[in-house]
């Protein structure tokens, strides 16, 4: 459709140069001159079908004020002598000069004509909230409340009622599982209520012709200009692709990890055994997963590690580490020791050598 009327437009310039003749060298050359004159307004509209509306009209304002401008200008020099080729000159520089300036300028302003920017220039001057929306499942996670306990999130809270509602139904569920996460989201949402310092904002605002839930989080996140608080992966992938910011617990959640490094020593507790043979499989407190080499004896014994190599995938880090025999200075005890127990028993010269099994 697009070429068909570019087509037509191209065939009438040519038309009407032919019929017209604006120029007086024959028909032909008015013709090619009329093609001519099509062609560069057709490149001309593809240029400016690239550029955004706002940028085209900040253009076309810039102009007219320049012609404006340039208009004043020239009636105040009423006094000169219009004869002069200078005064003329000068008179037409100016008609071409702020013209030109004004639409330069303000297709290069012209961002400050979207309806965002243009509502900004009447609210009043102040600090911009900063809005945190709150998931489901970062809600029933729990952490968001140590999070603001700790004072690292500044902003509002907006628990929007369509989560609230989605809460309810988990938390009225015949599962008794889903039930006590329900209830424990409740429960969270209370709690962050009532810290201090912690602005929580329940949002009426309702999208129905969004039936999923990630999608309504979405679009009112981009209605609001905030964060989405999540720890869900598909939503975090699906608003980033969608240009909504994303604060995910569980990427601050490995971020805080501590940093271990191959080759370092390390205390753990073996809890089980592992898959491949002679592995004990032990965790940090932060959750981290600790694998360990001909620890397989070892087990419900805390003991030191050589750290061999750190894993990083997407569900998080593991850590692979070797037991040092006691052979080698290296003590196994028992985490039901108190403290003193385990210093008389460190005490003999002669290293203890754990209980073969």
């Amino acid at each position: 459709m697009a070429v068909l009327a570019r087509v037509m437009f191209v065939g009438v310039v040519a038309y009407a140069a032919a019929l017209l003749q604006p120029l007086s060298v024959g028909l032909p050359a008015n013709i090619v001159f009329g093609l001519a004159l099509a062609a560069l307004v057709v490149l001309l509209e593809a240029r400016l079908r690239e550029t955004e509306v706002t940028k085209i009209f900040g253009a076309l304002i810039g102009c007219a004020i320049g012609l404006g401008i340039a208009h004043l200008i020239t009636t105040g020099l009423f006094w000169a002598d219009n004869g002069d080729r200078r005064v003329e000159f000068l008179h037409s520089f100016v008609l071409i000069v702020l013209p030109y300036l004004g639409l330069v300028l303000g297709g290069k302003q012209g961002e400050w004509l979207e309806p965002a920017r243009l509502v900004s220039l009447f609210r009043a001057a102040g600090p911009q909230r900063r809005y945190k929306i709150l998931d489901t499942s970062v809600i029933i996670d729990g952490r968001i409340c140590d999070v603001c306990e700790t004072g690292f999130v500044d902003g509002t809270l907006v628990i929007p009622q369509f989560v609230l509602k989605e809460l309810q139904l988990v938390a009225d569920s015949a599962d008794s599982m889903k039930r006590n996460r329900g209830r424990r989201g409740l429960d969270i949402l209370q709690k962050i209520q009532k810290m201090s310092g912690i602005e929580v904002v329940i949002s009426d605002t309702d999208f129905p012709e969004v039936k999923e839930v990630d999608l309504k989080l979405i679009e009112l996140a981009r209605l609001l200009q905030g964060k989405i608080v999540t720890n869900d992966f598909n939503l975090n992938k699906v608003a980033q692709l969608r240009g909504v910011d994303v604060l995910n617990v569980n990427e601050l959640a490995n971020s805080l990890k501590p940093v271990v490094l191959p080759g370092e020593v390390m205390k753990v507790f073996i809890l089980k055994e592992g898959k491949e043979y002679n592995q004990g499989v032990a965790y940090l407190d932060d959750g981290t997963m600790v694998v360990v080499d001909n620890a397989r004896k070892m087990i419900s014994k805390t003991i030191d590690i050589v750290v061999t190599s750190v894993l990083q995938t997407t569900a998080g880090k593991m850590i692979f580490g070797r037991y040092i025999e006691a052979s080698t200075g290296t003590h196994a005890t028992s985490p039901a020791a108190p403290a003193p127990e385990r210093a008389r028993v460190a005490a003999p010269a002669a290293p203890i050598l754990p209980q073969q099994t």
